[in-house]
């Protein structure tokens, strides 16, 4: 069986990236700022030195950490399948998971995946301490066909999923919305398009679907007794607010506005917020049990500033502090949903007493 993470509660991680112009102080400022709110770090590297230096930058050393790969990681190419034994034998016992993206190409090779996936675990078990492989929702699969995965890969104890809550939900609004209007991207409506108001209460009803969908696919995966971790963010179909131009990785916190009125303002509520966020996450600790879960906060920078305060002192060879102020405040909003996400596990208050039972299994 899966073994427990030594911990008191499932980790809470964040990005911990740069994503602002600037030099190391950025990365310093970050490790200041998660270690006052006890958050772990999940980095992004290409290659083993880049983790090397980054975790020179980790909070704390008891902290769990991750590592997600690029995009471009083919488990069907053996280089990349090197790639990964390579983190896994540079990092054992120092990170708790490798992150990487799925792939289109499953939906027609299936059991080839399968076949590679069992050769991985077999070589990660071989290493003392190794990080478990988690394999992120991000291709746009059918979520039946993610689920069935792991399904037929439950018995292998090294490799398993992350359900990125955003991306499934995102798959499941525009199903619903295509099912109306066929051949049309919700996805290219904007705000500020003269259309919107004939379809806006289309829109969010598709935007209303994803929770239920999210629910029903934690459930199915968190059943086959398998780690899983969490990519946590929010979304919307219309959402701007990322300077990446997805409509995905917002805070819980965020909403959309209008320029015009509807249902008596003009804001929209996004496809989750934390009340959404908190049924996820106790259906998260309902299957497999909350020893067995991790979650990662995959919130892209916004805009805003935040005063240095007590982190001046990181930056006095900065002229202009303009972005140490926008990272400030990108921090304070991790911080802020770290806040939500804490006390989501919070309110379940048999976490505690689980985790010390499957701890004893």
């Amino acid at each position: 069986m899966i073994d427990p993470l030594p911990d008191t509660h499932p980790p809470i991680l964040a990005l911990f990236q740069k994503r602002i112009d600037g030099d190391d102080a950025l990365l310093q400022l970050a490790a200041l700022r998660f270690k006052e709110a006890g958050l772990g770090p999940e980095f992004y590297a290409e290659t083993p030195e880049e983790l090397e230096r980054l975790l020179r930058f980790k909070p704390t050393p008891e902290v769990p950490a991750t590592v997600h790969l690029p995009r471009w990681i083919n488990l069907f190419d053996e280089n990349s399948r090197a790639l990964v034994l390579d983190f896994a034998n540079n990092f054992k016992n120092r990170i708790f998971g490798i992150i990487i993206h799925d792939q289109s190409e499953l939906s027609v090779s299936f059991d080839n995946y399968l076949t590679v996936l069992s050769g991985l675990e077999s070589q990660l078990r071989s290493i003392r301490g190794s990080p478990y492989l988690f394999i992120e929702y991000a291709a746009g699969l059918e979520p039946d066909l993610f689920i069935e995965l792991f399904r037929a890969s439950h018995s292998l104890e090294r490799v398993s999923s992350c359900i990125d809550i955003g991306h499934l939900g995102l798959w499941q609004a525009r199903r619903v919305y295509s099912a109306k209007y066929p051949g049309k991207d919700v996805c290219a409506l904007k705000p500020t398009d003269a259309g919107l108001q004939d379809v806006i209460g289309n829109v969010q009803e598709a935007v209303s679907a994803a929770l239920a969908e999210v629910l029903r696919v934690t459930s199915e995966i968190g059943s086959l007794g398998k780690r899983v971790h969490y990519h946590l963010h929010d979304a919307h179909l219309l959402s701007t607010l990322s300077p990446f131009g997805v409509a995905d990785h917002l805070s819980f916190l965020d909403k959309i506005m209008l320029p015009f009125e509807y249902m008596g303002g003009r804001s929209l509520d996004l496809m989750f917020g934390p009340c959404g966020l908190s049924r996820i996450i106790a259906k998260a600790l309902e299957s497999p049990g909350p020893a067995h879960v991790s979650f990662t906060l995959e919130i892209h920078p916004v805009e805003g500033r935040l005063p240095l305060g007590d982190a001046s002192y990181l930056f006095h060879h900065w002229r202009d502090k303009g972005n140490a102020e926008r990272m400030n405040f990108w921090l304070s909003v991790l911080c802020k949903n770290y806040r939500l996400v804490s006390d989501a596990i919070k309110a379940n208050s048999n976490v505690k007493s689980l985790m010390k039972n499957e701890e004893k299994q």
